[in-house]
């Protein structure tokens, strides 16, 4: 069966036309920082977890031992996960929008993607820009042969924006999968996309983001 590579495969640094993407682990995010947006009674926390699979931090802590878990699945070729910046001339350059990541189940050679940005951040089109550099590192990189990402059922926006980066990396929409996933409100339906090898090389590498680079 097969296993993670030793060592880590992903990328330390992604950065895009609009966006870096650092591994996460508290030298690139200072955990104070994470618990400032994702702690109880953060700005809009609650609207941006509502249909997450978890919900705000109690404490400083959490957020320390949430790093400490992404700096050791990265080490270990489990999964990537990322704290997203806002880079190039984009207004507020530097800031912290988000996370994000691709867990990587080597035996099925599939790649999950997963992310959330703070509500300030939305609708700038920075998910499918963060979409399609991961989806890259999933193929380009890794030579998995596809990529999947769900959303819970109810959540409209994140079901549109998906369907729309999908698409045009050659992929679809597969279906409604019940009782899939346990989100912070309990389990629930969810839809699931994906993306293979072969419609991402026939179509899904040619958008305007294609000169994002690694390191």
């Amino acid at each position: 069966m097969p296993t993670a590579p030793r060592g880590a495969p992903f990328p330390r640094e992604l950065t895009t036309d609009r966006l870096r993407l650092v591994a996460a682990d508290a030298a690139s995010l200072d955990p104070f920082e994470l618990y400032e947006h994702c702690g109880e009674g953060a700005p809009d926390i609650d609207e941006v977890t509502r249909y997450l699979t978890w919900g705000p931090y109690g404490t400083v802590n959490e957020a320390f031992e949430f790093l400490e878990r992404c700096e050791s699945r990265f080490d270990e070729g489990e999964a990537a996960h990322y704290a997203v910046f806002v880079g190039g001339n984009e207004p507020e350059s530097g800031a912290f929008a988000g996370m994000a990541g691709l867990t990587v189940e080597w035996d099925r050679r599939l790649a999950t993607l997963g992310t959330w940005f703070r509500k300030r951040f939305w609708g700038r089109g920075y998910s499918g820009e963060r979409a399609r550099a991961l989806m890259r590192v999933a193929f380009d990189r890794l030579d998995l042969d596809a990529v999947a990402v769900t959303c819970h059922a109810e959540n409209g926006k994140s079901r549109r924006a998906i369907r729309r980066y999908v698409e045009a990396a050659g992929g679809r929409e597969e279906g409604l999968l019940r009782n899939h996933t346990r989100y912070r409100d309990g389990v629930a339906d969810a839809y699931r996309f994906t993306v293979t090898r072969e419609e991402w090389a026939a179509d899904g590498d040619t958008g305007e983001e294609s000169n994002t680079d690694e390191r």
